[in-house]
């Protein structure tokens, strides 16, 4: 049996991750956990000046601007990491966006906007990157889903969004499976309640943190670092017999 090194399970040094929507929030945060594991790091967003700045800060890092919405955009991302760095080890399907809205209210078009964001934009990337790993005979991607995939939001009112993540759940099972005896592995992150470009409202509104406060087990939301052990661990070696599973990282929240 060959000696486990536990100071290298974790570390991802020659691999090359890309992350998307890496322009703000959350993203930022895999980007930089990622480049600090040793990875070289493929920035994502349609915010150009920021991720161009984010690469500036980060040594083994590019900066592709990206809206995850159309085609041709989602086959440069892909093209332009394997010109650069030859391969894809590690894809991060971060981009997404929400549209709170009442469901007797909200516009069939905008529902289908955030579908195509959230899980048609997700399914293509991951079919991108993915015919390059099954190619290589490795690697790991990562959706990035939210506990609303998994209960409903109320009180806030966003049947796109709780639909668009439950979609990102099963769609990660099914590709997890498809893909499980060619080296890919696809796992979810399903994140509580974090601060974050989405939630920045929420988190500055005091009846709101009230609210979570009374109604979260932990009795606050997630703090920005406490995410990374749960993507770290995902793109590293420390998860290689880990498939189609979905990582709450809620504070209890979903264990109510």
């Amino acid at each position: 049996m060959a000696e486990v090194r536990v100071d290298e399970l974790f570390r991802l040094d020659g691999r090359v991750a890309v992350v998307t929507g890496a322009s703000s929030g959350l993203g930022v945060r895999f980007a930089r956990v990622l480049h600090a594991a040793g990875a070289s790091v493929v920035l994502a967003a349609r915010r150009r000046a920021r991720i161009e700045d984010l690469a500036a800060e980060l040594r083994r890092a590019v900066a592709v601007p990206t809206d995850v919405s159309l085609p041709a955009d989602r086959e440069r991302l892909i093209a332009r990491t394997i010109e650069t760095f030859g391969r894809v080890d590690v894809l991060v399907n971060n981009a997404g966006i929400g549209a709170p809205a009442p469901a007797e209210d909200e516009p069939v078009e905008q529902f289908a906007q955030v579908m195509d964001v959230n899980v048609t934009a997700v399914f293509a990337l991951s079919q991108l990157a993915g015919r390059q790993m099954i190619e290589q005979g490795r690697g790991s991607i990562i959706n990035i889903t939210s506990i609303l995939g998994l209960v409903a939001s109320a009180p806030i009112k966003q049947a796109s969004y709780a639909a668009s993540k439950g979609a990102v759940v099963n769609l990660t099972r099914e590709l997890a499976v498809q893909w499980a005896r060619r080296g890919v592995r696809v796992n979810a992150i399903a994140p509580g309640w974090f601060p974050s470009e989405m939630t920045a409202e929420m988190f500055t509104d005091e009846a709101s943190m009230a609210y979570l406060r009374r109604n979260a087990p932990m009795a606050r939301g997630g703090r920005e670092h406490e995410l990374d052990g749960a993507v770290l661990y995902l793109a590293s070696e420390a998860s290689s017999y880990v498939t189609g599973q979905v990582l709450v990282v809620d504070g209890g929240w979903t264990a109510r």
